[in-house]
């Protein structure tokens, strides 16, 4: 595994600190990865909207609504519940 080293401000600093007190994290390595996970799936929702709403835009119209997203949103973890159970049957 890689090692980064970042310098913070002390305010900075503090908050990590009592974030992985209060949420249970065992270091500061934890901390950032998770961190960092959250900013991947975030990266990956937004590109996986795009590419929705790209091939929406490119065939018939539907009218695209918070319920439609949670609708797919649904549906895809779903799909990657039961592709993780049969990756583990496996």
């Amino acid at each position: 595994m890689a090692t980064v080293t970042i310098s913070l401000p002390e305010n900075l600093k503090a908050f990590m600190e009592g974030q992985i007190a209060n949420k249970g994290f065992g270091n500061v390595s934890e901390y950032v990865r998770s961190l960092l996970r959250e900013a991947q799936a975030k990266e990956n929702e937004a590109r996986l909207q795009s590419l929705l709403l790209e091939g929406l835009a490119s065939g018939e119209g539907h009218e695209v609504t918070e319920e439609f997203w949670n609708e797919l949103k649904a549906e895809a973890v779903e799909l990657l519940a039961k592709a993780k159970a049969g990756k583990k049957s496996q």
